[in-house]
């Protein structure tokens, strides 16, 4: 007679975790609400075995954003971890923007919404490390833009073009009161919402990513200097007036126009655009 302490019969094949995964229910296709469930860690890189256990729920759209997990002692014991190694790769997650831990009676740990900045991070990371260089960057950011500027043309609703006719005349008031450093936070402010105006979630954080950067470079400039963009307000104008025109070749050509403007203005002061000027932290009320 079998008992449930036999061994697995002899010649049966392990099941690797893709095969569990391409076998598993789709919860959020099904509908159907599901208690995440967490398999015991055997093994010894059991902190990142216990990330990507989480994850894999989280793929299966069985938790969900705002959702919380077991609490900790029960989540350690289905895991077959101890306490501290659960704490880890949770703080682990939290640093990665995947949880939320909360203290007290009602705390513990939930499950985000996609926070679209930790890109921006990792765009830093790989500046800061030279996988990647400025110049990179830079073009980058043209070929994005032109990527962007199509998709606003084609997707671009009313109220993104509102959006951006408002921040010309902030960006305006900001430029006659010579607030020029109000201004740079005017322009990525401009950006943001240009990158909604694209109704491409993926395309709008690779433009958020590559804008906050160069967006350093600016304010670093206008900061040392006192001398900002001539025409600014102008240029935009002319450039949302494209956009709503759903002019392709007029909207491309002037976001290309500016952005070379500002890399000539960039490139008068080498000093402008080193690296460190890039990654220093930026005056309070200016996002990171």
């Amino acid at each position: 007679m079998t008992t449930k302490s036999s061994p697995r019969p002899p010649g049966r094949p392990r099941q690797t975790s893709s095969g569990r995964r391409e076998r598993a229910t789709d919860h959020r296709a099904a509908g159907t609400p599901a208690a995440p469930t967490f398999r015991p860690i055997h093994t010894r890189r059991a902190f990142e075995e216990i990330c990507d256990r989480i994850r894999e729920q989280l793929a299966l759209g069985v938790l969900k954003p705002g959702d919380k997990l077991p609490a900790e002692r029960d989540l350690a014991q289905q895991l077959g971890v101890s306490r501290n190694v659960l704490r880890e790769a949770l703080r682990s997650l939290e640093m990665a923007g995947v949880l939320r831990l909360r203290k007290g009676v009602k705390g513990g740990a939930f499950v985000r919404e996609g926070d679209t900045s930790r890109m921006n991070v990792v765009m830093q990371d790989m500046l800061s490390l030279g996988t990647i260089s400025v110049r990179e960057l830079s073009e980058a950011r043209v070929h994005v833009l032109d990527l962007a500027v199509r998709l606003a043309c084609a997707n671009g609703r009313q109220a993104h073009f509102d959006a951006l006719d408002d921040n010309i005349e902030r960006t305006d008031l900001a430029t006659r009161e010579g607030r020029l450093l109000d201004r740079v936070e005017c322009s990525r402010d401009f950006y943001r919402h240009l990158a909604a105006a694209t109704g491409n979630k993926v395309i709008a954080m690779i433009m958020d990513s590559v804008t906050e950067i160069h967006m350093r470079f600016v304010y670093a400039k206008v900061a040392s200097s006192g001398v900002a963009m001539a025409r600014l307000v102008e240029r935009r104008r002319q450039f949302v007036a494209a956009l709503r025109e759903r002019n392709v070749s007029a909207a491309t050509r002037s976001m290309r126009v500016h952005l070379e403007a500002v890399q000539r203005m960039l490139e008068q002061d080498p000093g402008a655009m080193s690296l460190h000027v890039a990654l220093a932290e930026m005056r309070p009320g200016m996002r990171r």
